[in-house]
């Protein structure tokens, strides 16, 4: 077993391990720790698949900004409520038979197939889209950064305290 196949099956199991932990973790807060490293795991996955701004994006934007969000989003909620927020796993072996289901259908269908060759990787795609972003992108990339701080201190004057 090569170092790579050995490096992508600790990282598969770490990936495995900490999507189970989200859904299996009572407190919310560590559900969303287990989150972003699942997140991270997926931002690896794609960092040996050899694509560095698929690394960069799922990194940057889920594991970092969507799970600040969250937390954000769980702090302050429970300061507004004032309690503790826990998830219940009501429905675990639906979940577990469905998922079964999928996870079979999905191996049988890849089972008698061959794998499609590789293709190489276009030369320039971080510059095309480092391009598009600082181009004709670059309006609606700064009124969604404009809509998501709006949104934040949104959030925090609802959640400050009564004077």
């Amino acid at each position: 077993m090569t170092l790579a196949v050995a490096a992508f099956w600790a990282v598969a199991a770490v990936l495995l391990a900490s999507s189970l932990a989200v859904i299996l973790t009572p407190n919310l807060f560590h559900s969303v720790l287990f989150l972003a490293l699942a997140l991270a795991a997926t931002a690896c996955v794609f960092l040996m698949l050899e694509s560095p701004l698929l690394f960069g994006v799922q990194l940057l934007l889920y594991g970092l900004g969507a799970v600040v969000f969250a937390v954000f989003a769980i702090m302050l909620t429970e300061r507004l409520v004032g309690q503790r927020i826990t998830q219940a796993s009501r429905w675990i072996v639906n979940g577990l038979i469905v998922g079964a289901g999928v996870a079979a259908a999905v191996l049988g269908f890849l089972a008698g197939r061959p794998a499609p060759p590789a293709a190489a990787p276009p030369a320039d795609a971080v510059a095309g889209v480092a391009r598009a972003l600082t181009g004709p992108f670059a309006l609606p990339f700064e009124l969604l950064a404009v809509l998501l701080v709006a949104a934040l201190l949104g959030a925090v004057y609802f959640a400050r305290a009564e004077e």
